[in-house]
């Protein structure tokens, strides 16, 4: 691999890192309960999004796996979390 696809992969992966961190912040920090669903969102497309770039730099296909597994589930908590939100209740 050449050495600038490398500096770019693990600048990707820096600028993911923190785009998470700030993410999970808002998670905690965020004052209403929509802001925290957008910010569980963000985290988990920034963790994917993470698992992709390091499978890449890494030449690991299993990284890949885990991404679309966690794509998966951060679709199925959205869906619960926005039928929580303005039902009230997920499984009716």
């Amino acid at each position: 691999m050449s050495l600038i696809l490398t500096a770019a992969l693990i600048y990707g992966q820096v600028a993911l890192a923190v785009a998470a961190l700030l993410a999970l912040w808002r998670l905690l920090k965020g004052p209403r309960a929509q802001d925290r669903v957008l910010a569980l969102d963000t985290f988990y497309v920034c963790i994917m999004l993470q698992l992709l770039v390091t499978g890449l730099r890494l030449g690991n296909p299993h990284f890949l796996v885990a991404a679309l597994i966690i794509a998966l589930m951060s679709f199925v908590s959205s869906v619960a979390a926005a039928r929580f939100l303005l039902r009230g209740e997920v499984i009716e």
